[in-house]
């Protein structure tokens, strides 16, 4: 494989480097990763862990994960050689970004509140030098601004990150590759499949998947709909040829009709993707028998109790350029 800026080193190379780099860095130090369950976090995990280091691992449940995300995340690495902190923090999150509905906004908030959390965990924990991050390329890439230019979006582990962070630096051990080669990372090191093939999933979770305020009420609907469309897609077995697939709670609403009676509920978008390093990608092509059971199951059985439900399903066909994966 091919690393970006190190031109012919293999991956177990790569993995060979980080692991030197990792301890004359640290030293006797102690990290404090945030560890969601992703491919990106998990392979700095475990480069870390091989590296030898003191690391803490601190699962941020901020109110923004997908359904039983938490809980699987905790199973995935119940039995994983490492300290695992969980934090619930879904209020002050939510507070956090009560009333905005800019994105960038949005990412900035959560980006900084999750530095935020560390901190408060890592005085508790005890003293705590470096804090590690899954950062990717792609992710360094689309949070640059060039010649003036707006970048394309923050992420909250790089264009996000507030000015003040009180650790002596930043781990990023995967940091130079791209999602692909971070999976031929992972693969290398023996972690499961379900860790490897994770589908990607944003830092700031469900915020930036739903279009406009975000409100718990909101995120419990994009919730039941986007796990409705994994499910199906598994069931269709497309989940092996798809990179990446999810639904968006958009801000507009459309008028519906359920049990003969007028609707006015929320349009959620369906989001399919093939891509190889997530620079670019192209919109997968499902069959229509699928969307058909996805848009029948969502508009049907997504009702929340006293709530606004989905009216309205529609399919996202943009490639990227010129539209990105995620909407905001």
């Amino acid at each position: 494989m091919k690393v970006l800026r190190i031109p012919q080193i293999s991956a177990e190379e790569y993995i060979e480097k980080q692991i030197v780099k990792i301890r004359e860095t640290v030293g006797g130090g102690r990290v404090l990763l945030a560890l969601s369950g992703g491919v990106d976090c998990s392979v700095s995990a475990a480069l870390l862990s091989k590296a030898g280091v003191k690391l803490t691992c601190i699962l941020v449940d901020h109110g923004f994960m997908r359904k039983n995300e938490a809980n699987e995340v905790k199973n995935a690495f119940a039995d994983w050689d490492l300290e695992l902190i969980t934090v619930d923090a879904e209020e002050r999150f939510l507070a956090k970004v009560k009333g905005v509905s800019e994105p960038e906004q949005k990412r900035k908030l959560i980006g900084e509140e999750f530095i935020r959390v560390f901190e408060e965990q890592a005085k508790k924990i005890g003293v705590v030098d470096f804090l590690a991050q899954g950062t990717i390329y792609t992710d360094v890439i689309e949070s640059e601004n060039k010649d003036g230019k707006a970048a394309v979006k923050s992420h909250h582990n790089v264009g996000g990150l507030p000015e003040s962070i009180k650790f002596k630096g930043i781990i990023e051990p995967v940091r130079e590759l791209y999602k692909n080669e971070v999976r031929e990372i992972s693969a290398i090191l023996g972690l499961p499949d379900y860790i490897t093939k994770r589908q990607p999933f944003p830092g700031p979770g469900l915020a930036i998947r739903v279009i406009g305020e975000v409100t718990k009420e909101r995120l419990d609907v994009l919730r039941d709909a986007d796990y409705i469309y994994r499910e199906e897609i598994a069931a269709a077995g497309l989940n092996t040829d798809i990179n990446q697939y999810f639904a968006v709670l958009t801000d507009m609403r459309s008028v519906g009709v359920k049990d003969g009676m007028r609707t006015y509920g929320y349009i959620a978008a369906l989001r399919a993707v093939n891509t190889v390093d997530l620079v670019t990608a192209r919109f997968a092509r499902l069959p229509y028998e699928v969307l058909e059971k996805v848009s029948a199951r969502i508009t049907s059985e997504v009702v929340p109790r006293g709530g606004i439900g989905i009216s309205r399903v529609v399919y996202d066909i943009t490639d990227k350029p010129p539209g990105t994966i995620e909407w905001e």
